[in-house]
């Protein structure tokens, strides 16, 4: 029978396995659309353009994401169980102890953020502390925890960059050839595998953004199997964390804070969850979803050995 061990291997190798595939894609990609354009100048700038946005991104994003959330920092004798459950946690995972935030909403849910274990951020809803019991508010706090040991908020700067170099890209593409630059680099050239390339170009300036997207949410998709598998095995009791998952994903309160650009970093997405309960979910729905099914998730602790 498949163990929690194996299970963690396994989502740690799928995921080095599509970040490698999106590498190759993103320089395909950018080698056709600079043949296309015979402008290789365009593609380094798009590129530089796109790592400056996710280096600011990388270095601010816990205050960015903290105020948006409009989360309060909690101190130690406010909150004293919390506290001590982060801290019992963090010792267990090796891990530094990050500040805690409590978001004043009565929606049961949490994050994590943070460029690195040393500067990170541990956010949770005064919902969450309402409605779950400790067993369950343990396997939370593991699961954002692992996201933090496990350098997530990392890899998802790395795959920003490369999602914003082929979006603007295709986006740069697409108006070149509108105000006329493939029509005129036609008729400078010619030749069929000039042709060819535009061909292929143009397609490209249409898929690929979508492709990127889907690969990026693939990539986030198997992140939260690995920090809820690495989570499970922080407490050692894989049967909390799914029962808080199932608690999060019934409950009907909306998460008022919640909006688009911060949905991704919570433990349970505050948008598809009740979704999830009722709905079977088509493949591609799937591929546009940052979190896998509750359902999924559930069945996957409950499935493992420790």
């Amino acid at each position: 029978m498949p163990t929690l061990y194996n299970h963690s291997d396994s989502n740690k190798r799928k995921t080095w396995l599509l970040l490698s595939g999106f590498l190759i894609f993103v320089i395909l990609v950018g080698y056709i659309f600079s043949v296309a354009m015979e402008s290789p100048i365009i593609l380094y700038f798009v590129v530089g353009f796109s790592i400056i946005s996710a280096f600011v991104s990388y270095w601010w994003s816990d205050k960015i994401v903290l105020s948006m959330s409009d989360a309060k920092p909690v101190k130690f004798d406010d909150n004293k169980e919390l506290y001590r459950i982060v801290e019992n946690l963090c010792i267990t995972a090796g891990l530094p102890v990050p500040k805690i935030y409590i978001i004043n909403d009565t929606a049961p849910n949490a994050f994590a953020t943070g460029r690195d274990p040393e500067h990170a951020v541990v956010a949770v809803t005064a919902g969450l502390l309402q409605k779950l019991d400790r067993s369950e508010l343990e396997g939370v706090i593991a699961h954002e925890l692992s996201h933090i040991g496990n350098r997530d908020i990392l890899l998802a700067t790395v795959v920003t960059v490369l999602v914003g170099v082929v979006v603007l890209l295709a986006d740069w593409f697409r108006r070149w050839t509108f105000w006329g630059g493939a029509r005129r680099r036609n008729n400078e050239k010619g030749g069929q595998l000039q042709l060819v390339i535009m061909i292929i170009a143009i397609i490209l300036s249409i898929l690929a953004p979508i492709f990127v997207y889907m690969m990026q949410f693939a990539i986030s998709r198997k992140r939260e199997f690995l920090a809820d598998a690495d989570g499970a095995l922080l407490t050692r009791y894989p049967e909390g964390l799914a029962r808080a998952l199932e608690k999060i994903s019934a409950d009907t309160e909306p998460l008022e804070v919640a909006n688009r650009a911060t949905a991704h970093l919570y433990i349970s997405s505050p948008f598809e969850g009740k979704r999830d309960r009722r709905d079977k979910k088509s493949f591609f729905k799937k591929a546009f979803m940052t979190h896998p099914p509750v359902k999924e998730r559930v069945a996957a602790l409950r499935g493992m050995e420790i």
